[in-house]
């Protein structure tokens, strides 16, 4: 009679049938929504940056398993295509091919293989190399193609809402004046502003949100308690000055807060397991975020605010996990 066997291997570990590459490409099908709108609103300009973002991120991650940790392909779970296309969503569609390569070098590299891999990487992959990327290359990631532009490297730019509302503050003009300068919330909702290729709609996004959460690929935990906490706490200042702060709505519909929410916070790897945790993760991100755009020197905070948080994971699982099996909780004195 033989013993069965015990598998043991790291993160994400998924209680349901479907496997690793099944949920991989559940997330990729949510994605295409905000990758359809990026095309139709700047040309092949979106496509040329996300093939080869995912085109780099495939072929250093097949390349660093292969050759360096000599050990099969990784590539086939679908998670460097993943990064690929996150590290795309957050960058601007006229970034030069040499930029989206050191990019997705960083990200596979640094962000993910330094680790051992899937399962392994404490922080997003995809946002280790976008900030890294803003760091060493402000200017053009910075650059921001206007609406409707043919691919081009030197096509018309303009400032992001959140751009405009920074530098107005700071000279001194009111926020309503600011406001009635740019889009409407309506336009903000569908996207018809300046950002990265993959931030910009949150109509898109939300689809994206929606069908993950039919799929159950992640629970409405994260992007509820982040978005909640940042309406709350954009609330609060709006209410004790609306000449110096936007309102909850603006906060939500610009920047990277619909991105992060939806398909960066809620990596698996490098988010809290319980509930509980999930929830404490949100609240960070959305505090840490609303922080650093209202008091911060960057206009944006979210890409920061998950990085930050995700070296706090272990601590939240170790604070928020549940008494295993059996054993009861004892009070404290």
């Amino acid at each position: 009679m033989s013993a069965g066997l015990l598998t043991v291997s790291p993160s994400p570990h998924i209680h349901t049938e479907l496997t690793v590459p099944q949920i991989m490409r559940g997330v990729i099908f949510a994605m295409i929504p905000a990758l359809l709108f990026s095309i139709y609103n700047f040309g092949i300009g979106a496509l040329y940056v996300t093939g080869l973002s995912v085109l780099f991120c495939v072929a250093i991650e097949y390349a660093i398993a292969r050759y360096l940790l000599n050990r099969a392909a990784s590539i086939y779970d679908g998670s460097a295509i993943i990064t690929g296309m996150l590290l795309a969503f957050n960058v601007p569609s006229n970034l030069p091919w040499h930029i989206i390569l050191i990019g997705s070098a960083v990200a596979i590299g640094i962000g993910k293989m330094s680790f051992g891999g899937l399962g392994n990487n404490p922080f997003n992959p995809a946002l280790v190399g976008r900030v890294f990327l803003l760091l060493s290359f402000p200017v053009q990631m910075t650059s921001w193609p206007v609406q409707g532009a043919t691919f081009s490297l030197d096509a018309v730019t303009s400032a992001t809402p959140l751009g405009i509302l920074k530098e107005g503050i700071r000279s001194g003009t009111p926020v309503d004046t600011l406001l009635s300068e740019m889009p409407s919330y309506t336009d903000f909702f569908f996207g018809l502003q300046a950002g990265s290729l993959g931030e910009m709609s949150a109509f898109a996004l939300l689809l994206g949100l929606i069908y993950m959460l039919y799929r159950k690929i992640i629970t409405w935990h994260i992007p509820v308690s982040m978005l909640v906490t940042i309406v709350v706490m954009t609330g609060i200042f709006w209410l004790i000055d609306p000449t110096r702060y936007a309102s909850p709505l603006f906060h939500l519909l610009t920047g990277g807060v619909m991105l992060g929410a939806v398909f960066m916070a809620t990596d698996y790897v490098t988010s809290p397991f319980t509930h509980r945790g999930m929830l404490i993760f949100g609240f960070g991100i959305g505090v840490l975020t609303v922080l650093i755009r209202l008091f911060g020197s960057y206009p944006e905070g979210v890409s920061f605010a998950i990085l930050i948080m995700n070296a706090f994971v272990p601590m939240i699982n170790k604070f928020a996990k549940e008494p295993r099996y059996g054993v009861v909780k004892e009070k404290r004195k």
